[in-house]
């Protein structure tokens, strides 16, 4: 089993960084491949509604000149569970979060619905406020792939705004840790 973990900030190993770090722990212990990767420097923009991944039918984004985002999506359809991680942005994901979720979700759903019963969680990261539609944003954008969710002991965000700050938040890195245990319980009971 194989799960690819996609960090939305543009702080490569900050707070959103660290809790994604606790969930991908919990799942290695359980045997299951992690590739991780960082968005911020891929510089992607937003899907331009094109729909040329729909003529082609490849599972490719043409809209975009960024090849290594076609090199993610090839690894996000062949898993078998998707992690996005975001900080929170004016309530919301971050922009990088944003495009993925349009760019990839136009590819998906375009491609018979490719990320349909793949296991997707959402960690995110939040200074004070706003936290809750952040992982609403991604907890839908699994939806409307007909993504399974794993729930954890509170929703998956931490509190923190500098760098290491959320590691100190006991509840959200306990979340963090009980949301790999469930994220892997989940995909082994789906592989059965």
């Amino acid at each position: 089993m194989k799960v690819v973990a996609i960090n939305g900030s543009p702080h490569l190993k900050g707070n959103t960084y660290d809790m994604m770090q606790l969930a991908i722990k919990e799942l290695k212990a359980e045997g299951i491949s992690v590739s991780f990767h960082q968005l911020a420097p891929m510089k992607l923009q937003p899907c331009i509604a094109c729909y040329k991944c729909a003529k082609a039918k490849d599972l490719h984004c043409h809209g975009g000149k960024e090849e290594k985002f076609n090199d993610l999506l090839d690894e996000i359809f062949a898993a078998d569970g998707l992690i996005i991680g975001s900080p929170t942005w004016f309530g919301n994901v971050s922009g990088h979060v944003k495009n993925l979720i349009d760019r990839a979700g136009l590819v998906a759903r375009m491609n018979g619905n490719s990320m349909k019963r793949k296991v997707g969680a959402a960690v995110v990261a939040v200074r004070r406020g706003g936290g809750v539609p952040a992982f609403e944003a991604i907890n839908r954008f699994f939806m409307i792939n007909e993504m399974v969710i794993p729930c954890s002991s509170y929703w998956n965000i931490a509190y923190g705004r500098e760098g290491g700050e959320c590691l100190k938040d006991e509840e959200g890195t306990a979340t963090m840790t009980n949301l790999g245990q469930n994220m892997a319980w989940l995909l082994k009971k789906l592989s059965a």
